[in-house]
Order: structure tokens, then C-alpha cells, then sequence
């Protein structure tokens, strides 16, 4: 049995950044970037005015009065032209025109409309005051976003603005999910007696569309080791199988069999791990993608999906990510129990107060309170051989 961050090397020594694709500029956001990209235009395309003012040339003290030979608008052509002694109104994004050398904004002069437009000049502003220089965001042929960056809904607007309509991204893994189990009916089914709702497949469903990643349900698979087979060897074609159930030492728990039968080329890396809950966790390589037999209690499933599968799959998209990335230390709100030799993982509340993360253990009954799990915010982590803890103490949690 492996300790978690042993398992998540087994895991990492395998795990391989799936191809590039090119996608709409839509489609790119929340995709990491397979190229750097760079700039087609500069940025600002000329020199700019930064306020809505009065453009200038020259130093001009306080209390002179001007007059104002015109407008120059945003979206308007360079080429207007300052006449010495005189000053131009401009609006915020307008070329600013040959001649001058700063703009000052309208707040400090006091402006008299008219045929003969003048402007007094209340403060005085130095050169270069609230001009925006050609390329001095972006240059043509100069970098935007790096390789490796995730694009955000701010990058797309930066794609836009150099007219690139696709972007080169790691391609998402596919995912097929399997529940498994003579007593599962579909979450839609009316239960008989003995049998329960499939709570899996919607936990999963909804965990990958987190990722962007819509699963492909290959249902449920009875108690038999020919129907699972015929199943999993369906879900190969996925980069990732995750099977739900069928993983613990039970009489009719056939996954860790099917997984073995040479025919699938299936290379199990481990199948249990030391954590609490999750421990009857199987996972295994073949040379098309992966599978996940994951244990079939749902606090299991989540747990074990939070901790191992979702990185990999970010791993598989280009991004960084391992077990227990993105934990942050945070303080107890209540009390949280022992662990012996296993790191247990409790669902909590969350609370961002102050520069701080307040967590609120919630206990599970065990690994079948579905509710308790259902309803956390985070995971709170207890190192295996830890006494419990008291309010107000340190802890780690991974927000979900």
C-alpha cells in the first residue's frame, strides 16, 4: 500500500501532456497555451492621449489662456497638427497631434466654448504628461502570452485586440466513465429493494465539466466479469476510463481481474493507497491512455477523483498540478478527530476572512455519507498518527 505522495509519483512518472490542437479564440479560454504567441500590431498603434484634455506643446504657466483650434477625437487619423501657442481638445485614445508634447486633462483648465474657443490653464502639467508612446504595450513581433500559459477571459481580449482567431492549445483529455455493481440503477430509476441510485456518474459528469471536459457514460456494468470486460475494453478508446465500484477484496468485486486479462493490455500501477477514505484505489496504464478503478463508496470516489484523477487530467492539458497542489494553510473553526496509519481527508467549509482561511470540519459518518462530502467546500487533511485538534489550530485544506 503506498502512501499518497508515492502514489502521485507512480502517477507522474507516467503522465504525458497530451497533443496541441488549434481552437477558436472562444474555445481557447481556460486552455493552456501549446506556443507562445506574439503581437501583430503595436500597442498603442500611435502615440495616445491618456485623458480627455487639451493637448500642448511646450511648457505653459499657470493662469495663460489659449485658444483652441479644435477637436481631435478617438478613431480619428493621425496627421492633426498643433499650432504654436495654441492648444487642440482631445479625447481619451486620440492621435496625439505632431507638436505637442503632453495633454492636460480637462479637470485642471477651465474651458470656455464658442466660435472662439479658449482654455485657461489652472495647473501646469510637464512634458509627457498623459501621452500613451506607440508600442509601448506591444510591439509588432514582440511576445503576448508564453507557452504554458493558462488563457484567461482578459488573454482572449488580447487575442482579439492582435485579430487572432485561434489559439494553439494542449489538447483535453477524453474521459468515459463506468459505474459498476448488480444493486446500481440509474439515478433516474425508481430503486427496488436491495438496490441504490448511480451517484457516480453525476458526481463525475459534473467534476470533469470543471475541466471543460464532457464524459462519455458507458453506464452500468452488472456483477460479471464478461459484461465489465466488453465495457472497459469499449472505454479504452478514452484517454482515461474511470470505473466506479468493483475495487475492494468483495467475492464479486471483478475490476482488478478484468484490468489483468492480458488481451486489454492493461499495467496496473498500484491498487491501494493509504488514505482514509479512498484506500481501494487501482490504477493502471496501457499504451492508449489510462484507467482508474475507483473504490465504490462516494466519499471514496470524490476523494480519490480530488486527489489523483482531476490532476492528472490538468497534467494531461498542459498544466502544473500533483497531489495536494493548491492546499493552503488555514485555521481550525472546529474540532478535528485522530488519524492512525492513514492521512485522513474530511470535507469542510471554507471561509476567506481577513487574509485568512477558516476551516470547518465536517465529520463523516463515514465513507458512505455522501452529504457530508456532497455539501464541503474544501478537503481538511489529518497526517496518519496525528491526535485530534482543537479549534483554532493550524491545518491544510485543498479548496475544491
Amino acid at each position: 500500500m503506498l502512501s499518497p505522495e508515492d502514489a502521485w509519483v507512480a502517477i507522474a512518472a507516467e503522465a504525458e501532456t497530451l497533443p496541441a490542437e488549434r481552437v477558436s479564440r472562444a474555445a481557447a479560454v481556460g486552455r493552456v497555451l501549446a506556443e507562445g504567441l506574439t503581437a501583430t500590431v503595436d500597442v498603442p498603434a500611435h502615440d495616445v492621449s491618456a485623458m480627455d484634455g487639451f493637448a500642448l506643446g511646450g511648457d505653459v504657466e499657470a493662469g495663460a489662456t489659449l485658444p483652441v483650434d479644435g477637436i481631435v477625437a478617438a478613431g480619428d487619423p493621425p496627421g492633426a497638427e498643433l499650432r504654436p501657442g495654441a492648444a487642440l481638445r482631445i479625447m481619451t485614445g486620440a492621435p496625439a497631434p505632431a507638436g505637442s508634447d503632453r495633454v492636460i486633462p480637462i479637470e485642471q483648465t477651465e474651458f470656455k466654448a464658442g466660435d472662439a474657443a479658449t482654455v485657461r490653464i489652472v495647473e501646469t502639467v510637464p512634458t509627457g504628461s498623459h501621452i500613451r508612446r506607440q508600442a509601448e504595450v506591444t510591439g509588432v513581433g514582440g511576445p503576448l502570452l508564453a507557452e504554458g500559459e493558462l488563457l484567461t477571459p482578459g488573454g482572449a481580449g488580447v487575442l482579439a485586440t492582435h485579430g487572432i482567431h485561434e489559439a494553439p492549445v494542449y489538447r483535453r483529455p477524453t474521459v468515459a466513465t463506468l459505474s459498476t455493481g448488480d444493486e446500481v440503477v440509474p439515478a433516474e430509476a425508481e430503486p427496488g429493494p436491495g438496490q441504490l441510485r448511480d451517484s457516480h456518474r453525476d458526481f463525475l459528469r459534473a467534476a470533469l465539466a470543471q475541466l471543460g471536459i464532457e464524459a462519455r457514460s458507458l453506464g452500468i456494468a452488472r456483477d460479471d466479469p464478461a459484461e465489465l470486460r466488453a465495457k472497459v475494453e469499449r472505454g479504452l478508446d478514452s484517454d482515461v476510463l474511470l470505473i466506479s465500484g468493483g475495487v475492494s477484496m468483495g467475492e464479486f468485486d471483478f475490476v482488478e481481474q478484468v484490468l489483468g486479462d492480458t488481451g486489454l493490455g492493461c499495467r496496473i500501477l498500484f491498487d491501494a493507497v493509504a488514505i482514509q477514505p479512498g484506500k481501494p484505489l487501482v490504477a493502471a496504464r496501457h499504451d492508449r491512455g489510462w484507467v482508474f478503478g475507483l473504490p465504490g463508496n462516494p466519499a471514496s470516489a470524490m476523494v480519490t477523483y480530488w486527489l489523483f484523477v482531476r490532476p492528472l487530467l490538468r497534467v494531461m492539458a498542459g498544466a502544473e498540478d500533483s497531489f495536494w497542489q493548491g492546499a493552503l494553510r488555514g485555521r481550525l473553526g472546529g474540532g478535528l478527530p485522530f488519524a492512525k496509519g492513514r492521512d485522513r481527508f474530511l470535507p469542510c467549509r471554507l471561509e476567506f476572512s481577513s487574509g485568512e482561511v477558516l476551516v470547518d470540519p465536517r465529520p463523516p459518518l463515514g465513507s458512505h455519507d455522501l452529504v457530508a462530502y456532497g455539501a464541503g467546500a474544501g478537503l481538511v487533511r489529518v497526517p496518519k498518527f496525528s491526535a485530534p485538534a482543537a479549534a483554532g489550530e493550524p491545518c491544510e485544506v485543498l479548496p475544491l
